[in-house]
């Protein structure tokens, strides 16, 4: 075939007119394929059949089309269509004259009379082949760009994309191949599409709030992000219907100072009637902070007429804040040897160069990974003594690496002593319970509360045990976490203990066990002011319940007895009533559950499974299961929100920020500690890159990540 077309040729336009013309070869005007079709009028049998919708440049020598088959065997140097690298002939003419083809993308077959008929079929075909990689279609599909623009949103929310995203030169390309009919939207209107969908969740969470047959339990904290901005937290945590623990956070707002307690209290009073949930609150549950303190007693009596018993049970303290003091007493007393182990991590963190003589170091010494310790050292962030307590066993792992170093490297003069070592080696064996406790407390996807007392007990047990050490160093500090710790254990005690209670394989028995192995002598007054407040806070919930049943025999809804078995029903309610003995004492007086063999026993359920059983009791247990023991999910919120507002990010308005992070929160939960907390952005990823190509001193291990925004 000619680059011109001769006058035997006659085209079809798209109107399917016919028109004849009359073309020279040298004529530079091109026909595209996609306005007309050439079809040879001079079918002599003297030239080959070809794909008129192929353009001379997709043509190949015969000699190259080796991966399907052509039509017929034709001379040296004939040019056939690349068509049929796509195709293969399968066996040869049929009788009636047809070729059998397989299409070598999706293995459809074709019959088709090549003589007559040409090309034309396949190539039709591969426009709408489902399989074919990069094969230009006859029609490109239409796009909802409403559903389109809404997927966009979603990603914005849920990969923490900046909304100039969509203006991306690139991007732009990419959905433009994808499909040409896809319209362009600015940055204003992906944060209108992220805000209609914020909108549509929050109404959509506001009602499962709204219909929660028991109440909810609060967590709430404050953060200064990089822009100086603070923001205030305000996290739910419930049961579902389902009896599923859930955490969403309700509120992710700029709070500009004063940060007083007033101030907290009566924005949170604000949120509460924005959500509904004013008449609702079981409990709060705060950090140490002085503001707080005030805060949930001005809270407190605001909301005093809706709360259980009162609010005596409404003020809970975060438990994994109270660790943290309890384990920073103790630290303080040998600051010195964690002073130097802090300064050889920074020293080797310095440079490169640093870093490659101490790993010589320990090649040279051959340490290995335990299965606990695997990792090289890292620095510790001065207010997370847990993270202080990973720093302090690495370095223990290394001593032997280190001391090579401080032989080898003259400027390496914060090697610790003996004395220094022997009081690091022992303070990473004490402080071990202490890390596996507030990996459980600090968990975002953290367990029912029923768990934490027999944590805490051990805490106690750890601390007694270790009140007379030989070591003068580390009895004091002993002395002085037991001094924090005896500050905290009767405010928080009650709860944890009531939860506990509420786990059918631990009940009391958990309880007089503990408090005997503490102290004997105070172990049946403790008993005794436990029991005394959990039938207080039973008594609250059955008299709900007395005034839910009355009104509902006022709606004329009754039990669903079945025929017949009217009367057994009354006889039998009423013998319950005469017996004197509520759910409560029913629960409480059935044997244990075999720990042993319900060891994954799932709380919540056991009680849903028995609601009808113990009907106020339940739901009782519904809402003290799911009291938060710490901050951590509201804490959490801060890591996502520190990748929201990021100092490449930092001009976004507080509207934009709360509709992303709570967004994000209500798609996709809470991110796993460890998981997501360390994510960066690609800036930063591309910042730390450059610093390290530089060789600049970071002064700060890659292990850890500080979140960009510290709490306020």
């Amino acid at each position: 075939m000619n680059q011109g077309f001769s006058s035997g040729f006659l085209f079809r336009a798209k109107d399917s007119s016919l028109r004849r013309l009359s073309l020279s070869s040298s004529d530079p005007l091109k026909l595209s394929c996609e306005k007309m079709e050439a079809i040879d009028l001079n079918d002599d049998g003297q030239n080959d059949v070809m794909d008129e919708d192929i353009e001379d440049h997709e043509v190949i020598e015969i000699s190259e089309a080796n991966r399907g088959t052509p039509p017929r065997q034709a001379r040296s140097g004939r040019r056939v269509s690349k068509l049929w690298l796509k195709f293969t002939i399968i066996g040869g003419k049929r009788s009636d004259g047809t070729t059998k083809i397989r299409c070598n993308f999706c293995k459809r077959f074709y019959f088709i009379k090549l003589r007559r008929n040409g090309t034309s079929t396949l190539s039709r075909h591969l426009k709408v082949c489902p399989k074919a990689v990069g094969t230009p279609r006859s029609s490109p599909r239409k796009v909802d760009m409403m559903v389109f623009r809404e997927m966009i949103a979603m990603a914005i929310i849920e990969h923490d994309l900046p909304y100039k995203f969509v203006e991306y030169k690139r991007i732009r390309m990419a959905f433009t191949y994808a499909n040409s009919s896809i319209e362009y939207w600015s940055r204003n209107t992906a944060a209108s599409d992220v805000l209609k969908i914020y909108e549509r969740e929050k109404d959509k969470l506001r009602k499962i709030l709204n219909d929660l047959p028991g109440r909810v339990c609060l967590t709430t904290d404050l953060w200064r992000a990089i822009t100086i901005e603070g923001y205030l937290c305000l996290t739910a945590h419930y049961v579902d219907d389902d009896w599923n623990l859930q955490a969403k956070i309700l509120s992710f707002l700029a709070f500009p100072p004063p940060h007083t307690g007033i101030a907290i209290a009566m924005k949170l009073v604000e949120l509460l009637k924005e959500w509904g949930l004013e008449k609702k609150v079981f409990c709060l549950t705060v950090d140490n902070a002085s503001s707080n303190d005030s805060m949930q007693s001005i809270l407190k009596r605001q909301l005093h007429k809706d709360l259980v018993c009162g609010g005596e049970f409404f003020h809970v303290r975060c438990s994994a804040h109270i660790l943290n003091l309890i384990v920073q007493d103790g630290l303080a007393v040998i600051v010195g040897a964690l002073k130097k182990i802090r300064e050889t991590v920074k020293f080797i963190k310095a440079s490169e160069s640093r870093e490659m003589m101490f790993q010589s170091c320990v090649e040279t010494v051959r340490v290995e990974d335990s299965e606990d310790q695997k990792g090289g050292l890292v620095l510790d962030v001065s207010t997370r003594w847990n993270s202080t307590f990973l720093m302090l066993s690495r370095a223990v792992k290394f001593k032997q690496a280190l001391g090579h170093l401080a032989d080898a490297e003259a400027s390496y003069v914060s090697f610790p002593s003996y004395s220094e070592w022997r009081r690091a080696e022992m303070l990473s064996e004490l402080l071990k319970p202490f890390s596996e406790i507030t990996d459980l407390i600090s968990g975002s996807s953290y367990p029912t509360s029923n768990l934490y007392f027999n944590e805490i007990w051990m805490i106690e047990c750890w601390l007694k045990a270790h009140a007379n050490s030989s070591d003068q160093v580390i009895c004091e500090m002993v002395k002085c976490m037991k001094l924090k710790f005896d500050k905290y254990w009767e405010e928080y005690s009650d709860i944890l203990a009531i939860a506990a209670v509420l786990d059918p394989r631990l009940k009391f028995e958990i309880l007089e066990y503990c408090f005997s192995v503490l102290d004997q002598s105070t172990c049946k007054r403790r008993l005794a002011n436990v029991r005394s407040k959990i039938y207080r806070l039973f008594g609250a919930y059955k008299r709900n319940q007395r005034i839910s049943s009355a009104a509902t025999t006022s709606q004329g809804e009754t039990h669903d007895v079945p025929a017949g078995y009217g009367g057994f029903y009354a006889f039998f309610s009423q013998k319950a009533v005469g017996s004197g003995k509520s759910t409560l004492d029913i629960y409480l007086d059935e044997p244990l559950l075999d720990y042993a063999a319900h060891k994954k026993l799932n709380v919540l359920h056991y009680w849903r499974d028995n609601s009808a059983r113990f009907k106020e009791l339940a739901t009782m247990a519904r809402e003290v299961l799911s009291i938060p023991i710490t901050t951590v999910a509201s804490e959490s919120s801060f890591s996502i929100g520190s990748r929201v507002l990021n100092k490449y990010r930092s001009c976004l308005l507080p509207t934009n920020v709360q509709a992303l992070v709570c967004t994000r929160n209500w798609l996709k939960g809470f991110p796993a500690m460890g998981d997501e907390s360390g994510e960066k952005t690609e800036e930063e990823k591309e910042e730390e890159d450059n610093e390290k190509e530089k060789g600049e001193a970071s002064g700060e291990s890659t292990d850890l990540t500080v979140e960009s925004g510290e709490k306020a």
